[in-house]
């Protein structure tokens, strides 16, 4: 089924995700929500930004338009454009459109991503001014008090050729997301996988280590999401060392040295 088929109902997640909450910020998300402010979510890859918004959807009651932003991404693409169907021509929404009709959530990950041209697209609906044009039907739609615009970036990957305009990013409520403390983390490996205390200590302890490589050739460190998909592999019977060598090595770095560096550590502590 593609996103233009699916019912705004299909978007409603009814099972709560799990979350575990590091500081403020749901009580933060809320407050901003009753006030109609779009949020920004800033932090790195992995820290549970993405299963944030999920788990802000259900506690909302609303429907999550999830759209992940790349260089090709165009207004058109957000927005909506017309398509041939059988001989007549037709206006179809973007996933911004659907999202503001229905009084959804829409969700731009990785916003810097997408073309600066295109995210001047959701200023209007970021501002006092709630609405969001739609020229080539001659359309000015408004907001419903129940939409939310929200969107990510990892602050750690940008250069001087993609970052956050002002103009943008002075429109939002942001929140600083990071990765969990050693304690909190070993309990999301738990929660997501059926790995012992034992197992996920170590994986937290390697995630460190890694961590601390950041600026000294590697450009992130293990995050949390890669150590859960090591304690998954380690759940089905993959030897640890293999595991982390797979999940979590493989996936942070090519180059060899450094390769080699980190395999290292992960066989030093499994």
């Amino acid at each position: 089924m593609d996103n233009n088929s699916k019912k705004i109902e299909d978007y409603l997640i009814t099972s709560e995700p799990y979350y575990e909450p590091v500081g403020n910020e749901i009580s933060i998300f809320e407050s901003a929500y009753q006030n109609q402010l779009p949020v920004l979510l800033k932090g790195p890859t992995g820290c549970g930004k993405t299963r944030f918004m999920e788990h802000m959807s259900w506690r909302l009651k609303r429907p999550l338009i999830t759209v992940s932003c790349h260089d090709d991404l165009t207004a058109s693409d957000l927005v909506g454009r017309y398509l041939i169907s059988g001989s007549e021509t037709v206006w179809i929404d973007g996933p911004l459109a659907r999202a503001v009709r229905a009084g959804a959530i829409c969700y731009l990950d990785e916003i810097v991503e997408a073309r600066k041209d295109t995210t001047v697209v959701i200023h209007p609906l970021c501002d006092d001014r709630r609405v969001l044009p739609i020229e080539k039907v001659g359309e000015l739609l408004e907001a419903p008090d129940d939409f939310c615009m929200a969107i990510s970036y990892n602050p750690g990957y940008q250069s001087i050729l993609k970052d956050l305009k002002q103009s943008t990013r002075q429109r939002f409520v942001a929140l600083e997301f990071d990765y969990p403390s050693e304690e909190l983390e070993q309990k999301i490996i738990e929660n997501e996988t059926s790995v012992d205390s034992t197992t996920s200590a170590m994986l937290v302890k390697f995630a460190h280590m890694t961590r601390n490589l950041k600026g000294n050739g590697l450009d992130e460190g293990a995050s949390t999401r890669l150590l859960v998909h090591a304690a998954k592999l380690i759940s089905s019977g993959v030897d640890p060392v293999a595991a982390c060598n797979s999940a979590i090595s493989e996936a942070i770095t090519d180059d060899p040295e450094m390769l080699q560096a980190v395999n290292e550590l992960s066989s030093s502590l499994f």
